[in-house]
């Protein structure tokens, strides 16, 4: 088994790295957060205040953390993560970035004989801690065989998306799609219920529809209608509507780097721009829902269901 270094533990790292655990590896974790390095120990992860104490004789190191300007301000530089392991240990950045960056951290790494992975993921917190997620991995044959090693207690799949930076453009568009998806979702469910029919009514019929979707069937916006969905228990996040307008920003940038025009994630970007400035940035991505009815108030959603309204 391996001693992995995991920077950046959260409410996806976390049971990440708690999947490495119960596969018998050896996890050390970073974190910033005290709140967070307390669960972790909890959790028999041992937190080090300085990733360099973390890394020392470990086989890997996975990041994930908020930005690109965090990740190439840990790995790059001369006293940076890649100036300071040696070229046995894969680099494996589960964070979600833009693809400049990314390519960019590639280049970097084959300079210094260090194999990396861009290898960003998605299924949700629920995936997280069911080891089920999808790792869209970018980068060499030689590093995906190392890193698959490491990777797959955490995986229901793994797919190598090809050349260094195209995890992350995977990840990007995938996201972006989720979220006019879901965008339509709200828009729709709150229509329909404008119009008297009602949200569990409207779910069976949208199920086994042509209007059917991934967030409809699984992350339902509307309360009391999937008890597993964020909705039915107050908008607590498994996805934050913060982290989809940081995705869906990364997206638009993308589309406007490459001369693509991207109109609806556009509009859907704007809109959770500006749910975030109301405040609710830190409820669930489907709190949306009650944003666009109006009922987001001081970051919560305050009523229980959404009201018919003429």
């Amino acid at each position: 088994m391996s001693v992995i270094a995991w920077i950046g533990l959260g409410k996806m790292g976390l049971p990440m790295a708690q999947q490495l655990l119960k596969a018998g590896h050896s996890v050390r974790g970073v974190e910033i957060n005290p709140a967070v390095a307390k669960l972790a120990e909890e959790a028999g992860i041992p937190v080090f205040s300085a990733w360099t104490e973390a890394i020392a004789g470990a086989d890997a190191v996975i990041t994930m953390l908020p930005t690109g300007q965090h990740v190439r301000d840990l790995l790059t530089g001369a006293e940076g993560l890649f100036a300071t392991v040696t070229s046995d240990v894969i680099v494996i950045d589960s964070s979600t970035i833009d693809t400049g960056t990314a390519q960019e951290l590639h280049v970097l790494a084959a300079a210094r004989d260090i194999r990396f992975v861009d290898a960003p993921v998605s299924g949700g917190v629920g995936g997280a801690a069911a080891g089920t997620l999808t790792f869209m991995v970018g980068g060499t044959e030689d590093a995906l065989s190392i890193a698959t090693p490491i990777i797959e207690p955490m995986a229901a799949k793994i797919v190598h998306t090809g050349i260094g930076g195209t995890g992350q453009a995977a990840k990007i568009v995938n996201n972006m799609i989720f979220g006019v998806c879901l965008a339509a979702t709200c828009e729709g469910v709150l229509l329909g219920t404008r119009l008297g029919l009602d949200p569990a009514v409207f779910y069976q019929i949208a199920t086994s529809s042509s209007g059917d979707n991934f967030p409809l069937r699984n992350w339902y916006p509307a309360p009391g209608v999937v008890e597993s969905a964020p909705s039915s228990h107050d908008y607590e996040p498994g996805f934050t509507s913060a982290l989809l307008l940081k995705d869906l920003t990364l997206a638009v940038q993308a589309g406007e780097q490459t001369g693509t025009e991207l109109n609806s994630a556009s509009v859907v970007q704007k809109l959770y721009a500006q749910m975030v400035e109301d405040g609710g940035g830190a409820l669930d991505c489907t709190a949306l829902l009650p944003s666009l009815a109006g009922d987001l108030v001081d970051g919560k959603a305050v009523t229980s269901g959404v009201p018919v309204r003429t």
